[in-house]
């Protein structure tokens, strides 16, 4: 099978039986999305989606954030990962957001990465949910999905992001990033992945070795 055929059956595989997929945080604005994807590092969803109501309700905008104290801060986010710098980096991120983008959060993805908190996969989830624009960004369910499924043999994730930005159209980026997310949280996952579950076993290179552990 060629890599243009495996593309075509996943995707297609996708596009037929989850055609919608979208970001399980929850946000409202741009400000939110961008507070939540720095919180959910190395974190789940729903631990963030506990965490951000009380935030937002605190520091509803960049600026009520940005003239905060870590001290104002910490408890809101003392129950996520890396709790001390993920509330330093919430604070410099708004205070450079408003400083410098007049409080709205850039489209550019090296904007973005300026920002303290925010690397290439957080810029990549920003500019491709806000702004709709043709990137996959590439968590470790991403890479570990795309690597098994034989989409990709990247060794880092921006090896495996050019994978898929070379072999996926611009239009179905957006929802792709989904797709690949949803399937490695829920399907694929890094131990004891669902096999017996799984419709993509036909293409899953590890699939062989999985079912025999």
């Amino acid at each position: 099978m060629t890599r243009k055929e495996r593309y075509n059956a996943i995707i297609g595989w996708f596009q037929e039986n989850q055609p919608v997929a979208s970001s399980e945080l929850h946000f409202q604005n741009p400000y939110q999305l961008l507070v939540a994807v720095i919180l959910s590092a190395q974190c789940t969803d729903r631990r963030v989606n506990l965490v951000t109501p009380p935030l937002f309700e605190r520091f509803p905008a960049p600026e009520d954030l940005a003239s905060a104290t870590f001290d104002d801060v910490y408890p809101y986010v003392k129950s996520v990962s890396y709790p001390n710098a993920k509330a330093r980096h919430l604070i410099a991120m708004a205070q450079m957001l408003v400083n410098e983008y007049g409080s709205v959060v850039p489209s550019d993805i090296d904007a973005l990465m300026r920002m303290p908190g925010v690397g290439r996969k957080t810029a990549n989830v920003i500019a491709s949910i806000v702004y709709d624009q043709p990137v996959i960004a590439v968590d470790t369910h991403v890479f570990r999905v795309a690597r098994r499924l034989g989409l990709s043999s990247g060794t880092t994730p921006r090896a495996v992001e050019l994978d898929l930005e070379r072999h996926i159209a611009p239009s179905l980026r957006p929802v792709a990033h989904h797709w690949l997310i949803l399937h490695g949280r829920y399907t694929c996952t890094a131990r004891s992945p669902k096999c017996a579950d799984c419709p993509l076993t036909a293409w899953c290179r590890e699939y062989p070795s999985l079912v025999t552990h």
